[in-house]
């Protein structure tokens, strides 16, 4: 018979106690402490297996014991192609044997379609060793074989399971002992050991800790999906994200077609990394050179636009910004963004006002970026302020020149992190003329092959540059 312990616990931070708080005594937010029951299950012997009673402890496994550090080698760990390389860079060359991976994004946004395509994949590789399998707790099993079947994802090696329950979860695992196993969802599993509805903190504390517990003793990777609240937080307790090996975000605007994945934690590699997807009718594909996604297809030279380059992880990525200067008809003009801070651009058009000599305090100004790309690091300033420049009077801005650097109140253009990699990208993708901001190390800038540099100090230089004066 399971007995049952009260507990408080902060959605938050992670908390715990045994009194309930309005306000967190850890992390000071309010309305986050909610009741959570711990099952404790007596064992045979009359202990309880859970902390707070006596239990027999159980003798260590024998590769539990302890030895040096010197002699514990790694070449017995061989990660798990997910058979995309996007994928695998993201989780630092693929899944590691035994890792607890949790993929979480927006409804709508591709998560099983992605975790159902690397399914496929890995289990296409044939044999014992490609055997995946499939749990679904939000679609039946002729649900799911619908999508794959779309997807071109339908395996002899993969196998299908509609199941709510977590003792039913668990026993196909072990049962099964898969290459990989997906778990899709969280929110959706339900214990009976534990009181609480689906996709509460109680719940979904208990299923992660089972479903971590399996994945270690029987040393099978385990991929979760995972539900996003509406300030995108991932649903349930924090702790959920402290216990899992890797946490993965899978971003995108629902209305284009690109998807990003980050890694926001990672154990076994880097969490700066960013892959980039494309969603389609047939499913997910991998997008390896993704410069094109961002910038316009037309060849014309057309006023209002200018080019930079930010850094998403290791990648530099062009970013086109567009901007268009009307008369204003309205006491207040407008301030319409799209993939810019509209904050920003209200201080950079009184900069530019200021300093450049551009009077845009009067007209209504829209400026925004092409598929959904981000231009909201300090380093896009300069481009921003060249598209509005370029609206403003109506000239146009060469297509291969870009701009990289950032604006402050004074006018200066002061210099931007990785600047040398972000240049070596424009020479790659064509572009001959780059406007950055001076160099101030005294070894100098290396030249780039096919790039003119052009250092600017403030404003009105990078204006006169460009022919905007």
């Amino acid at each position: 018979m399971a007995k049952t312990t009260t507990q408080y616990v902060c959605t938050e931070c992670g908390w715990t106690g045994g009194k309930w708080f309005g306000r967190c005594p850890e992390c000071g937010q309010w309305g986050t402490i909610e009741e959570f029951h711990e099952a404790r299950v007596v064992g045979a012997g009359g202990g309880l297996s859970a902390s707070g009673g006596s239990h027999t402890a159980p003798a260590p496994p024998k590769n539990g014991l302890a030895r040096p550090i010197t002699r514990v080698g790694t070449d017995q760990v061989k990660r798990i192609p997910t058979g995309f390389e996007e994928f695998d860079r993201v989780l630092g060359g693929g899944i590691v044997p035994g890792s607890v991976i949790l993929l979480a994004g927006e409804p709508g946004i591709g998560k099983s379609t992605l975790l159902l395509e690397t399914a496929g994949r890995v289990a296409d590789r044939g044999g014992q060793g490609g055997k995946v399998l499939y749990i679904s707790g939000e679609e039946s099993q002729a649900q799911v074989r619908m999508r794959a079947s779309r997807v071109g994802a339908l395996k002899d090696s993969l196998l299908l399971a509609s199941t709510t329950d977590l003792a039913t979860v668990l026993g196909l695992i072990e049962r099964e002992k898969p290459a990989l196993a997906i778990v899709d969802s969280a929110q959706t599993i339900v214990s009976s050991q534990v009181d609480g509805i689906s996709g509460g903190s109680t719940q979904v504390r208990e299923v992660a800790i089972s479903l971590i517990d399996m994945a270690k003793s029987h040393d099978i990777p385990i991929l979760l999906v995972g539900h996003v609240t509406k300030d995108g937080s991932i649903a349930g307790p924090r702790t959920l994200e402290h216990l899992v090996d890797v946490v993965c975000q899978f971003e995108g605007d629902s209305q284009t077609a690109l998807r990003l994945l980050r890694a926001v934690k990672n154990r076994f590699g880097p969490t700066d990394e960013v892959g980039c997807f494309d969603m389609g009718e047939q499913g997910i594909e991998e997008v390896s050179d993704p410069t094109g996604l961002f910038l316009s297809t037309t060849g014309q030279e057309v006023e209002g636009t200018c080019v930079t380059f930010t850094l998403d992880g290791h990648r530099s990525l062009p970013i086109e910004i567009q901007a268009l200067v009307t008369s204003s008809v309205l006491p207040t003009p407008r301030r319409n963004t799209n993939g810019i801070d509209a904050n920003r651009l209200a201080m950079l058009a009184a900069v530019l006002y200021r300093h450049g000599r551009v009077n845009l305090l009067t007209r209504d100004l829209y400026v925004s970026t092409i598929a959904g790309g981000l231009a909201k690091e300090p380093g896009c300033d300069l481009a921003i302020v060249a598209a509005l420049a370029s609206a403003a009077k109506s000239r146009p801005i060469l297509r291969t020149t870009c701009a990289m650097g950032e604006i402050s109140l004074t006018g200066q253009v002061r210099p931007v992190p990785q600047l040398n990699h972000r240049l070596q990208e424009a020479a790659r993708l064509g572009f001959t003329r780059a406007l950055v901001p001076p160099d101030l190390h005294s070894g100098g800038r290396k030249p780039i092959q096919g790039l003119e540099v052009v250092e600017v100090t403030c404003l009105a230089e990078a204006l006169e540059a460009l022919g905007l004066v």
